[in-house]
């Protein structure tokens, strides 16, 4: 059996060890330290627009901090994307609250501006206004942020960004992750940079940056004894996982460039076999990290699917993926409201993400087009 080709496999860049052995020469191995805020200064820089982040033990706990900041309560409504990872979905039922799924729409793959407007005036028809939005930077794709926001701001919805999968990214020639109230960033160990396990929220002012600071430190009021005045949370990034990311920070931009070319790769390998569409940028507004490549294959077009182009990738020992299931379609969500056209529903049928990995060597690519070029001729 040949090697395993990942989807998306870490990629340390060097450094990561110097960060590292600091933190154990100085004893600094607590949930804070150096690392920590020079981890978020330089998300930070990268980012820019002013915005400052909180670096934290996992996007999922960003989010659910957001949500908190925002106003979520139990039994609140809260708009989510419902083409998206579990993580996007969990934090509003940790808060006791109900999801209102939006479906994509075909360009960004994204949440759909009119479905959205469309959901924000039935749910009030209703008496539910929704306290929150949460958009999803689909496999690094900036969503229409422009068409959300202003939404957002006609109804007076804080919006959420979830960034995980979209550091690098922008619309516009600006960072996603720096359009709402707050943004959601993941390093997690298939991310474009990885520490292991983490993630960071994104605000705009210090004043949002120090209560989430606070919530995710247990939430302990300013007193020489242990003294709680709130529920807080045991949230924050250690100094440990910071140095990894502060090694990962150096070599970001080479990664962004890297997964870009593994779109371009794919690009140029499917040109010529019709019925199979790349995920690519709609317009020029639009900069994808390109975390994942993923393509849509047409049935009637090719006479093939995609879980059997997964299957035969199997064979050979590559990894794929289809694309994320809607939340709306899985059971533990089967009972909440949904709005769309079923655009997601689609793309899901016919979508496969492929080996993206920056790492990924010429070797591996080569064995990648033999399996696409086998599977499609015979």
């Amino acid at each position: 059996m040949a090697n395993k080709i990942w989807l998306s496999s870490p990629h340390m860049g060097g450094t990561e060890l110097k960060y590292i052995n600091e933190a154990f020469a100085e004893n600094w191995v607590a949930p804070l330290g150096p690392n920590v805020n020079g981890f978020e200064d330089d998300l930070e820089q990268f980012l820019g627009n002013n915005v400052k982040a909180a670096a934290l033990s996992a996007g999922t706990a960003a989010l659910h901090l957001a949500l908190i900041e925002c106003g979520v309560q139990y039994g609140d409504e809260v708009i989510c994307q419902s083409m998206t990872f579990s993580a996007s979905a969990n934090p509003i039922a940790y808060c006791g609250a109900i999801p209102v799924f939006i479906d994509s729409e075909s360009d960004t793959w994204n949440m759909c501006p009119k479905a959205l407007k469309e959901a924000i005036e039935d749910r009030i028809q209703k008496g539910k206004k929704p306290k929150a939005i949460i958009v999803v930077h689909l496999y690094g794709m900036p969503a229409k942020m422009d068409e959300i926001i202003a939404i957002a701001k006609e109804f007076q919805i804080e919006v959420i960004e979830d960034a995980a999968e979209a550091l690098g990214s922008s619309y516009k020639g600006k960072a996603c992750g720096t359009f709402g109230r707050f943004g959601i960033l993941s390093f997690n160990g298939n991310k474009i940079i990885t520490t292991s396990g983490g993630g960071a929220l994104v605000c705009h002012t210090q004043e949002d940056k120090d209560k989430i600071v606070f919530l995710s430190t247990q939430a302990r009021d300013n007193a020489p004894h242990y003294q709680h005045s709130h529920i807080g949370f045991n949230y924050r990034m250690s100094n440990i996982v910071a140095g990894i990311g502060r090694g990962q920070m150096e070599v970001l931009k080479d990664r962004v460039a890297a997964r870009r070319a593994m779109h371009d790769f794919y690009v140029e390998l499917f040109k010529d076999i019709n019925g199979v569409t790349v995920f690519s940028e709609p317009a020029d507004d639009y900069y994808s990290n390109h975390w994942l490549s993923a393509i849509i294959v047409d049935p009637e077009m090719t006479g093939k699917d995609r879980e059997s182009l997964r299957l035969t990738f199997l064979e050979d020992n590559i990894e794929s993926r289809p694309l994320w299931k809607p939340m709306h379609l899985q059971p533990v969500f089967e009972n909440t409201p949904y709005y769309g056209t079923n655009v997601s529903e689609k793309l899901f049928d016919n979508g496969l993400c492929l080996p993206s990995g920056s790492n990924l060597s010429d070797e591996e690519r080569e064995r990648i087009a033999y399996v696409i070029k086998s599977y499609f001729a015979s």
